[in-house]
Protein backbone atom coordinates (compact mmCIF):
# COMPACT_ATOMS: atom_id res chain seq x y z
CA UNK A 1 0.00 0.00 0.00
CA UNK A 2 3.11 2.31 0.84
CA UNK A 3 4.09 1.51 -2.46
CA UNK A 4 1.05 2.00 -4.92
CA UNK A 5 0.72 5.36 -2.49
CA UNK A 6 4.23 6.61 -3.70
CA UNK A 7 3.41 6.01 -7.22
CA UNK A 8 0.10 7.25 -7.27
CA UNK A 9 1.30 10.63 -5.43
CA UNK A 10 4.43 10.85 -8.05
CA UNK A 11 1.93 10.40 -10.97
CA UNK A 12 0.04 12.78 -10.09
CA UNK A 13 3.06 15.03 -9.67
CA UNK A 14 3.84 14.49 -13.00
CA UNK A 15 0.25 15.35 -14.70
CA UNK A 16 0.35 18.42 -12.85
CA UNK A 17 3.89 19.39 -13.14
CA UNK A 18 2.90 22.36 -14.41
CA UNK A 19 0.84 24.12 -11.34
CA UNK A 20 3.93 22.87 -8.85
CA UNK A 21 6.29 25.08 -11.08
CA UNK A 22 5.04 28.25 -9.79
CA UNK A 23 6.88 27.59 -6.25
CA UNK A 24 10.14 27.32 -8.48
CA UNK A 25 12.38 30.58 -7.43
CA UNK A 26 13.07 32.89 -9.60
CA UNK A 27 16.12 32.92 -9.80
CA UNK A 28 16.29 29.29 -10.96
CA UNK A 29 15.16 31.29 -14.32
CA UNK A 30 18.59 32.70 -15.02
CA UNK A 31 19.37 33.15 -19.01
CA UNK A 32 22.82 33.59 -17.40
CA UNK A 33 23.12 30.22 -15.81
CA UNK A 34 25.18 27.32 -16.89
CA UNK A 35 22.15 25.09 -18.40
CA UNK A 36 21.39 27.60 -20.95
CA UNK A 37 25.09 27.44 -21.73
CA UNK A 38 24.41 24.01 -22.37
CA UNK A 39 21.41 24.96 -24.88
CA UNK A 40 23.72 27.38 -26.48
CA UNK A 41 26.93 24.81 -27.13
CA UNK A 42 24.18 22.43 -28.70
CA UNK A 43 22.75 25.42 -30.65
CA UNK A 44 26.29 25.75 -32.30
CA UNK A 45 26.59 22.19 -32.64
CA UNK A 46 23.58 21.73 -34.45
CA UNK A 47 24.12 24.67 -36.51
CA UNK A 48 27.22 23.23 -37.66
CA UNK A 49 25.91 19.78 -38.28
CA UNK A 50 23.19 21.15 -40.48
CA UNK A 51 24.61 23.52 -42.30
CA UNK A 52 27.07 20.45 -43.29
CA UNK A 53 24.35 18.36 -44.03
CA UNK A 54 22.33 20.85 -46.26
CA UNK A 55 25.69 22.18 -48.01
CA UNK A 56 25.22 20.40 -51.27
CA UNK A 57 21.41 21.90 -51.85
CA UNK A 58 23.57 25.04 -52.74
CA UNK A 59 27.09 23.80 -54.01
CA UNK A 60 24.55 21.89 -56.52
CA UNK A 61 23.98 24.53 -58.91
CA UNK A 62 27.52 25.25 -59.47
CA UNK A 63 28.27 21.61 -59.55
CA UNK A 64 25.92 20.51 -62.31
CA UNK A 65 27.04 21.33 -66.21
CA UNK A 66 25.21 24.62 -66.62
CA UNK A 67 25.63 23.83 -70.66
CA UNK A 68 24.37 20.13 -71.06
CA UNK A 69 20.60 21.06 -71.67
CA UNK A 70 19.21 17.95 -71.47
CA UNK A 71 18.42 18.44 -68.49
CA UNK A 72 16.67 22.09 -68.92
CA UNK A 73 13.78 23.71 -66.98
CA UNK A 74 10.85 20.53 -67.35
CA UNK A 75 13.54 18.25 -65.77
CA UNK A 76 14.56 20.33 -63.06
CA UNK A 77 11.03 20.45 -61.75
CA UNK A 78 11.80 16.79 -60.22
CA UNK A 79 12.36 19.27 -56.97
CA UNK A 80 16.31 19.50 -57.28
CA UNK A 81 17.40 22.96 -56.07
CA UNK A 82 20.14 22.17 -58.30
CA UNK A 83 18.24 21.83 -61.78
CA UNK A 84 15.97 24.97 -60.42
CA UNK A 85 18.71 27.26 -61.04
CA UNK A 86 18.92 27.36 -64.54
CA UNK A 87 18.82 31.01 -65.07
CA UNK A 88 22.34 31.28 -64.79
CA UNK A 89 22.66 29.52 -68.02
CA UNK A 90 23.06 33.15 -69.16
CA UNK A 91 26.00 33.84 -66.66
CA UNK A 92 28.14 30.44 -67.35
CA UNK A 93 31.44 33.01 -65.94
CA UNK A 94 29.69 33.88 -62.97
CA UNK A 95 31.25 31.01 -61.28
CA UNK A 96 35.51 30.36 -60.80
CA UNK A 97 36.40 28.36 -63.58
CA UNK A 98 38.85 26.36 -61.71
CA UNK A 99 35.88 23.95 -59.86
CA UNK A 100 34.53 20.96 -61.59
CA UNK A 101 31.51 20.42 -62.86
CA UNK A 102 29.38 17.13 -63.59
CA UNK A 103 27.00 16.12 -66.02
CA UNK A 104 24.49 14.84 -63.29
CA UNK A 105 20.72 13.95 -64.37
CA UNK A 106 17.88 15.07 -61.91
CA UNK A 107 17.62 11.34 -61.25
CA UNK A 108 21.55 11.23 -60.22
CA UNK A 109 21.43 14.29 -58.20
CA UNK A 110 17.96 13.24 -56.57
CA UNK A 111 20.30 9.76 -55.40
CA UNK A 112 22.62 12.35 -54.04
CA UNK A 113 20.88 14.64 -51.91
CA UNK A 114 19.24 11.55 -50.49
CA UNK A 115 22.36 9.73 -49.57
CA UNK A 116 22.45 12.04 -46.75
CA UNK A 117 19.62 10.94 -45.11
CA UNK A 118 20.38 6.97 -45.50
CA UNK A 119 22.72 6.43 -42.78
CA UNK A 120 21.03 8.32 -39.74
CA UNK A 121 17.91 5.64 -39.87
CA UNK A 122 20.62 3.65 -38.55
CA UNK A 123 22.32 5.82 -35.88
CA UNK A 124 20.02 8.13 -34.99
CA UNK A 125 17.77 5.36 -32.60
CA UNK A 126 21.59 3.87 -31.80
CA UNK A 127 22.80 6.94 -30.75
CA UNK A 128 20.24 7.92 -28.69
CA UNK A 129 20.59 4.72 -26.83
CA UNK A 130 24.36 5.17 -26.33
CA UNK A 131 23.89 8.66 -25.48
CA UNK A 132 21.98 7.24 -22.20
CA UNK A 133 24.89 4.99 -21.34
CA UNK A 134 28.03 6.48 -22.13
CA UNK A 135 27.19 10.60 -22.03
CA UNK A 136 26.10 12.57 -24.35
CA UNK A 137 29.94 14.05 -24.52
CA UNK A 138 31.12 11.27 -26.53
CA UNK A 139 28.47 10.63 -28.76
CA UNK A 140 28.36 13.51 -29.89
CA UNK A 141 32.13 15.01 -30.14
CA UNK A 142 33.03 11.64 -31.85
CA UNK A 143 30.69 11.62 -34.47
CA UNK A 144 30.59 15.45 -35.24
CA UNK A 145 34.13 15.09 -35.67
CA UNK A 146 34.00 12.00 -38.17
CA UNK A 147 31.39 14.54 -40.46
CA UNK A 148 33.46 17.57 -40.58
CA UNK A 149 36.25 15.25 -41.85
CA UNK A 150 34.11 13.66 -44.38
CA UNK A 151 33.39 17.28 -45.36
CA UNK A 152 36.27 17.97 -46.04
CA UNK A 153 36.67 15.15 -48.41
CA UNK A 154 33.85 15.11 -50.41
CA UNK A 155 35.34 17.59 -53.39
CA UNK A 156 37.64 14.78 -53.47
CA UNK A 157 35.12 12.10 -53.34
CA UNK A 158 33.24 13.37 -55.78
CA UNK A 159 36.39 13.91 -58.01
CA UNK A 160 36.80 10.06 -58.39
CA UNK A 161 33.39 9.54 -59.30
CA UNK A 162 29.69 9.16 -57.75
CA UNK A 163 29.57 5.81 -56.05
CA UNK A 164 32.69 6.86 -53.96
CA UNK A 165 30.52 10.65 -53.45
CA UNK A 166 27.55 8.64 -52.68
CA UNK A 167 29.60 6.12 -49.89
CA UNK A 168 30.73 9.78 -48.31
CA UNK A 169 27.72 10.97 -48.38
CA UNK A 170 26.30 7.84 -46.68
CA UNK A 171 29.34 7.80 -44.06
CA UNK A 172 29.02 11.47 -43.14
CA UNK A 173 24.92 10.55 -42.66
CA UNK A 174 25.97 7.95 -40.28
CA UNK A 175 27.90 10.76 -38.14
CA UNK A 176 25.17 13.08 -38.58
CA UNK A 177 22.45 10.90 -37.29
CA UNK A 178 24.76 10.55 -33.91
CA UNK A 179 24.93 14.06 -33.69
CA UNK A 180 21.16 14.60 -34.02
CA UNK A 181 19.87 11.59 -31.96
CA UNK A 182 22.62 10.88 -29.20
CA UNK A 183 22.00 15.24 -27.63
CA UNK A 184 18.78 15.00 -26.41
CA UNK A 185 19.93 12.77 -23.43
CA UNK A 186 21.35 15.96 -21.70
CA UNK A 187 18.10 16.84 -21.03
CA UNK A 188 17.36 13.90 -18.67
CA UNK A 189 20.15 15.51 -16.37
CA UNK A 190 19.76 19.01 -17.56
CA UNK A 191 16.04 20.06 -18.00
CA UNK A 192 13.77 20.97 -15.49
CA UNK A 193 10.79 19.49 -16.33
CA UNK A 194 9.24 23.61 -16.41
CA UNK A 195 11.99 24.78 -18.83
CA UNK A 196 12.57 21.74 -21.07
CA UNK A 197 10.75 23.45 -23.89
CA UNK A 198 12.51 26.81 -24.21
CA UNK A 199 15.96 24.98 -23.76
CA UNK A 200 15.59 21.99 -25.93
CA UNK A 201 14.17 24.96 -28.84
CA UNK A 202 17.32 26.89 -28.17
CA UNK A 203 19.31 23.95 -29.05
CA UNK A 204 17.33 22.62 -31.90
CA UNK A 205 17.13 26.07 -33.53
CA UNK A 206 20.60 25.68 -34.58
CA UNK A 207 19.51 23.78 -37.14
CA UNK A 208 17.24 26.33 -38.81
CA UNK A 209 20.18 28.69 -38.40
CA UNK A 210 22.48 26.14 -39.92
CA UNK A 211 19.93 26.12 -42.80
CA UNK A 212 19.55 30.23 -42.97
CA UNK A 213 23.12 30.44 -43.41
CA UNK A 214 24.51 28.16 -46.11
CA UNK A 215 21.52 29.20 -48.47
CA UNK A 216 22.18 32.90 -47.79
CA UNK A 217 26.18 32.09 -47.86
CA UNK A 218 26.46 28.82 -49.96
CA UNK A 219 25.93 30.99 -53.41
CA UNK A 220 28.16 33.61 -52.45
CA UNK A 221 30.95 31.10 -51.48
CA UNK A 222 30.34 29.37 -54.88
CA UNK A 223 30.44 32.35 -57.10
CA UNK A 224 33.34 33.85 -55.38
CA UNK A 225 35.56 31.01 -54.39
CA UNK A 226 34.47 27.98 -55.92
CA UNK A 227 32.30 25.14 -54.67
CA UNK A 228 34.55 23.03 -52.95
CA UNK A 229 35.23 26.04 -50.20
CA UNK A 230 32.02 25.47 -49.49
CA UNK A 231 32.87 21.98 -47.93
CA UNK A 232 36.31 22.84 -46.61
CA UNK A 233 34.73 26.14 -44.53
CA UNK A 234 31.62 23.92 -42.89
CA UNK A 235 34.33 21.22 -42.05
CA UNK A 236 37.38 22.79 -40.84
CA UNK A 237 34.82 24.89 -38.12
CA UNK A 238 33.32 21.55 -37.21
CA UNK A 239 36.63 20.07 -36.68
CA UNK A 240 37.51 22.95 -34.43
CA UNK A 241 34.08 23.28 -32.73
CA UNK A 242 34.11 19.52 -32.01
CA UNK A 243 37.98 19.90 -29.57
CA UNK A 244 36.14 22.77 -27.99
CA UNK A 245 33.04 20.21 -27.26
CA UNK A 246 34.92 18.36 -24.91
CA UNK A 247 36.11 21.06 -23.42
CA UNK A 248 33.33 22.76 -22.82
CA UNK A 249 30.69 20.48 -22.40
CA UNK A 250 29.48 18.02 -19.36
CA UNK A 251 27.19 15.17 -19.19
CA UNK A 252 25.69 16.44 -16.15
CA UNK A 253 25.58 19.06 -13.19
CA UNK A 254 27.67 17.05 -10.73
CA UNK A 255 30.70 16.79 -13.00
CA UNK A 256 30.60 20.36 -14.19
CA UNK A 257 33.29 21.85 -12.76
CA UNK A 258 32.90 25.11 -12.92
CA UNK A 259 28.15 25.37 -11.94
CA UNK A 260 27.15 27.49 -9.32
CA UNK A 261 26.14 25.43 -6.55
CA UNK A 262 23.11 27.09 -5.82
CA UNK A 263 22.10 26.03 -9.67
CA UNK A 264 22.93 22.64 -9.55
CA UNK A 265 20.68 21.84 -6.50
CA UNK A 266 17.98 23.59 -8.56
CA UNK A 267 18.69 21.00 -11.65
CA UNK A 268 18.89 18.02 -8.80
CA UNK A 269 15.95 19.02 -6.51
CA UNK A 270 13.68 19.66 -9.87
CA UNK A 271 14.70 15.88 -11.29
CA UNK A 272 14.74 14.39 -7.88
CA UNK A 273 10.85 12.51 -8.89
CA UNK A 274 12.82 10.48 -12.03
CA UNK A 275 16.36 10.45 -11.67
CA UNK A 276 15.71 8.48 -8.29
CA UNK A 277 17.13 5.31 -10.41
CA UNK A 278 19.91 5.22 -12.75
CA UNK A 279 18.58 4.61 -16.22
CA UNK A 280 21.67 3.32 -16.97
CA UNK A 281 20.74 0.02 -15.41
CA UNK A 282 17.30 -0.65 -17.02
CA UNK A 283 16.46 -2.84 -19.85
CA UNK A 284 14.54 -1.01 -22.28
CA UNK A 285 10.71 -2.17 -22.29
CA UNK A 286 10.27 -3.04 -26.23
CA UNK A 287 7.44 -5.11 -26.08
CA UNK A 288 5.69 -1.98 -23.71
CA UNK A 289 6.83 -0.02 -26.56
CA UNK A 290 5.98 -1.32 -29.72
CA UNK A 291 2.09 -1.20 -27.83
CA UNK A 292 1.91 2.22 -26.88
CA UNK A 293 -0.57 4.42 -28.95
CA UNK A 294 0.69 7.58 -27.26
CA UNK A 295 4.23 6.89 -28.88
CA UNK A 296 2.72 5.95 -32.29
CA UNK A 297 1.54 9.22 -32.66
CA UNK A 298 4.96 10.52 -31.99
CA UNK A 299 6.36 8.62 -34.83
CA UNK A 300 3.50 9.23 -37.24
CA UNK A 301 3.62 12.68 -36.85
CA UNK A 302 7.08 13.30 -36.62
CA UNK A 303 7.01 11.47 -40.06
CA UNK A 304 4.15 14.08 -41.10
CA UNK A 305 6.38 17.22 -40.04
CA UNK A 306 9.51 15.92 -41.27
CA UNK A 307 7.88 15.73 -45.03
CA UNK A 308 6.94 19.27 -44.53
CA UNK A 309 10.42 20.41 -43.14
CA UNK A 310 12.18 18.27 -45.79
CA UNK A 311 9.79 19.96 -48.88
CA UNK A 312 10.35 23.78 -47.66
CA UNK A 313 14.05 22.94 -47.06
CA UNK A 314 15.10 21.48 -50.34
CA UNK A 315 12.09 23.43 -52.93
CA UNK A 316 11.81 26.63 -51.43
CA UNK A 317 15.10 27.57 -53.99
CA UNK A 318 13.51 25.45 -56.64
CA UNK A 319 10.02 26.79 -56.09
CA UNK A 320 11.25 30.70 -55.87
CA UNK A 321 13.06 29.78 -59.31
CA UNK A 322 10.51 28.49 -60.68
CA UNK A 323 8.49 31.43 -60.66
CA UNK A 324 10.52 34.25 -61.13
CA UNK A 325 13.86 32.74 -62.70
CA UNK A 326 16.61 34.51 -60.77
CA UNK A 327 20.42 33.50 -60.42
CA UNK A 328 21.38 31.97 -57.45
CA UNK A 329 22.98 34.79 -55.29
CA UNK A 330 19.30 36.50 -55.33
CA UNK A 331 17.66 33.13 -55.13
CA UNK A 332 20.07 32.23 -51.77
CA UNK A 333 18.82 35.77 -50.01
CA UNK A 334 14.78 35.31 -50.74
CA UNK A 335 15.21 31.27 -49.94
CA UNK A 336 16.69 32.50 -46.92
CA UNK A 337 14.29 34.98 -45.56
CA UNK A 338 11.81 31.91 -44.15
CA UNK A 339 14.77 30.52 -42.35
CA UNK A 340 15.45 33.41 -39.61
CA UNK A 341 12.22 33.94 -39.26
CA UNK A 342 11.80 30.27 -38.05
CA UNK A 343 14.66 30.56 -36.21
CA UNK A 344 13.02 33.58 -33.80
CA UNK A 345 9.96 31.74 -33.79
CA UNK A 346 11.40 28.38 -32.94
CA UNK A 347 12.85 30.02 -29.74
CA UNK A 348 10.33 32.08 -28.84
CA UNK A 349 7.75 29.35 -29.57
CA UNK A 350 9.74 27.32 -26.12
CA UNK A 351 9.93 30.19 -24.25
CA UNK A 352 5.91 30.54 -24.88
CA UNK A 353 5.01 26.83 -23.78
CA UNK A 354 7.23 26.68 -20.42
CA UNK A 355 5.14 30.33 -19.78
CA UNK A 356 1.50 28.76 -20.53
CA UNK A 357 3.17 25.81 -18.50
CA UNK A 358 3.34 28.50 -15.27
CA UNK A 359 -0.56 29.55 -16.36
CA UNK A 360 -2.15 26.10 -15.26
CA UNK A 361 -2.37 25.00 -18.60
CA UNK A 362 -2.17 21.16 -18.94
CA UNK A 363 1.33 19.48 -20.31
CA UNK A 364 -0.72 18.00 -23.05
CA UNK A 365 -2.46 20.94 -23.87
CA UNK A 366 0.27 23.16 -24.30
CA UNK A 367 1.99 20.11 -26.28
CA UNK A 368 -0.74 19.38 -28.91
CA UNK A 369 -1.18 23.10 -29.25
CA UNK A 370 2.46 23.50 -30.30
CA UNK A 371 2.01 20.76 -32.72
CA UNK A 372 -1.28 22.17 -34.38
CA UNK A 373 0.25 25.67 -34.65
CA UNK A 374 3.71 23.78 -35.66
CA UNK A 375 1.90 21.61 -39.11
CA UNK A 376 -1.90 22.79 -39.57
CA UNK A 377 -1.47 26.39 -41.01
CA UNK A 378 2.09 25.61 -42.53
CA UNK A 379 0.59 22.93 -44.53
CA UNK A 380 -2.53 25.44 -45.73
CA UNK A 381 -0.74 27.55 -46.74
CA UNK A 382 1.61 26.14 -48.50
CA UNK A 383 -1.56 24.41 -50.25
CA UNK A 384 -2.96 27.06 -51.15
CA UNK A 385 -0.01 28.67 -53.01
CA UNK A 386 0.09 27.07 -56.62
CA UNK A 387 -3.58 28.71 -56.95
CA UNK A 388 -2.67 32.08 -56.37
CA UNK A 389 -1.45 34.74 -58.59
CA UNK A 390 2.66 34.32 -58.38
CA UNK A 391 4.14 38.08 -57.03
CA UNK A 392 7.09 38.72 -55.04
CA UNK A 393 4.99 40.06 -52.19
CA UNK A 394 2.26 36.77 -52.15
CA UNK A 395 4.89 34.28 -52.92
CA UNK A 396 7.43 35.41 -50.11
CA UNK A 397 4.93 36.29 -47.83
CA UNK A 398 3.32 32.63 -47.83
CA UNK A 399 6.67 30.98 -47.45
CA UNK A 400 7.82 33.24 -45.10
CA UNK A 401 4.77 32.44 -42.47
CA UNK A 402 5.02 28.90 -43.10
CA UNK A 403 8.42 28.22 -42.57
CA UNK A 404 8.51 30.66 -39.77
CA UNK A 405 5.46 28.83 -38.06
CA UNK A 406 7.15 24.95 -38.86
CA UNK A 407 9.29 25.45 -35.31
CA UNK A 408 6.86 25.93 -33.20
CA UNK A 409 6.34 22.77 -33.25
CA UNK A 410 9.80 21.95 -31.32
CA UNK A 411 7.79 22.68 -27.93
CA UNK A 412 5.30 19.98 -29.18
CA UNK A 413 6.12 16.29 -30.52
CA UNK A 414 9.75 16.71 -31.13
CA UNK A 415 10.15 16.78 -27.03
CA UNK A 416 7.07 14.39 -26.08
CA UNK A 417 9.55 11.87 -25.00
CA UNK A 418 10.51 13.85 -22.16
CA UNK A 419 7.24 13.65 -21.13
CA UNK A 420 6.13 9.63 -21.65
CA UNK A 421 9.31 8.33 -20.71
CA UNK A 422 11.74 10.63 -19.37
CA UNK A 423 13.98 7.70 -18.34
CA UNK A 424 14.06 6.32 -21.70
CA UNK A 425 13.76 9.81 -23.84
CA UNK A 426 17.25 9.55 -25.50
CA UNK A 427 16.33 6.35 -26.67
CA UNK A 428 13.14 7.59 -27.44
CA UNK A 429 14.06 10.88 -29.02
CA UNK A 430 16.36 9.15 -31.44
CA UNK A 431 13.75 6.24 -32.48
CA UNK A 432 11.28 9.46 -33.10
CA UNK A 433 13.84 11.02 -35.47
CA UNK A 434 15.13 7.82 -37.53
CA UNK A 435 11.31 7.40 -38.21
CA UNK A 436 11.38 11.07 -38.96
CA UNK A 437 14.15 11.29 -41.45
CA UNK A 438 12.67 8.37 -43.78
CA UNK A 439 10.40 11.66 -45.15
CA UNK A 440 13.81 12.92 -45.92
CA UNK A 441 14.36 9.94 -48.27
CA UNK A 442 10.51 9.42 -49.66
CA UNK A 443 9.62 13.07 -50.26
CA UNK A 444 12.79 14.09 -52.63
CA UNK A 445 11.62 10.85 -54.61
CA UNK A 446 7.46 11.09 -54.25
CA UNK A 447 8.02 14.49 -54.88
CA UNK A 448 10.30 14.27 -58.03
CA UNK A 449 8.12 11.60 -59.36
CA UNK A 450 5.12 14.02 -59.37
CA UNK A 451 6.65 17.00 -60.92
CA UNK A 452 7.95 15.12 -63.82
CA UNK A 453 4.26 13.32 -64.23
CA UNK A 454 2.85 17.18 -64.67
CA UNK A 455 4.47 19.22 -65.13
CA UNK A 456 1.78 22.04 -65.24
CA UNK A 457 -0.16 21.25 -62.17
CA UNK A 458 3.56 19.34 -60.53
CA UNK A 459 3.27 22.21 -57.89
CA UNK A 460 -0.12 21.82 -56.85
CA UNK A 461 0.32 17.96 -56.21
CA UNK A 462 3.16 18.35 -54.24
CA UNK A 463 1.97 20.91 -52.19
CA UNK A 464 -2.13 19.01 -51.93
CA UNK A 465 0.13 15.69 -50.98
CA UNK A 466 2.12 17.66 -48.44
CA UNK A 467 -1.34 18.53 -46.99
CA UNK A 468 -2.79 15.38 -46.75
CA UNK A 469 0.31 13.87 -45.26
CA UNK A 470 0.71 16.34 -42.79
CA UNK A 471 -3.43 16.63 -41.61
CA UNK A 472 -2.78 12.23 -41.15
CA UNK A 473 0.10 12.74 -38.59
CA UNK A 474 -1.19 16.04 -36.80
CA UNK A 475 -4.82 14.28 -36.41
CA UNK A 476 -3.08 11.28 -35.32
CA UNK A 477 -1.62 12.39 -32.83
CA UNK A 478 -4.18 15.17 -31.23
CA UNK A 479 -6.55 11.99 -30.93
CA UNK A 480 -3.60 9.45 -29.26
CA UNK A 481 -0.92 11.91 -28.08
CA UNK A 482 -0.12 12.14 -24.21
CA UNK A 483 2.20 14.20 -21.90
CA UNK A 484 1.75 11.77 -18.40
CA UNK A 485 4.64 9.38 -17.88
CA UNK A 486 3.44 5.76 -18.86
CA UNK A 487 3.00 2.67 -16.83
CA UNK A 488 5.88 0.79 -19.05
CA UNK A 489 8.34 3.51 -18.24
CA UNK A 490 7.61 3.54 -14.34
CA UNK A 491 7.69 -0.37 -14.14
CA UNK A 492 11.03 -1.33 -13.10
CA UNK A 493 10.93 1.52 -10.67
CA UNK A 494 8.33 0.39 -8.92
CA UNK A 495 10.14 -3.20 -8.65
CA UNK A 496 13.35 -1.45 -6.71
CA UNK A 497 10.92 0.62 -3.79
Amino acid sequence: MAELSATAGKRKCSQDMQVDEKLVPKKGLNLCSTRYGVAFIIHICNFIATAQQNVMSITMVAMVNSTDHRFLFNGSTEGLPGDSFRGLNDTPDSLPAGAPVYNWSPQIQGIIFGSASYGMLLTLTLSGYLAGRVGTKRVVGVSLFASSILNIFTPLAAEFGLVPLIATRTLQSLAQGSVFGGQFALWEKWGPPHERSRLCSIGISGMILGIFTIILLGGIICQTLGWPFAFYILGAMGCVYSLLWFVLLYDDPVSHPWINVTEKEYILSSLAHQIQVSPCKQPLPIKAMLRSLPLWSMFVCSFSHQWLIVTVIVYTPTYISFLFNINVRDNGFLSALPFIIAWVTGILGGHLADFLLTKNFRLITVRKAATFLGNFPPSVLLAVLPFLTPSYITTMTLLTLSCGLGPICQSGVSINALDVAPRHSSFLMGTTRAFAYTAGILAPSVNGFLLTQDPEFGWRNVFLLLLAINLSGLIFYLVFGDADVQDWAKERKLTRL
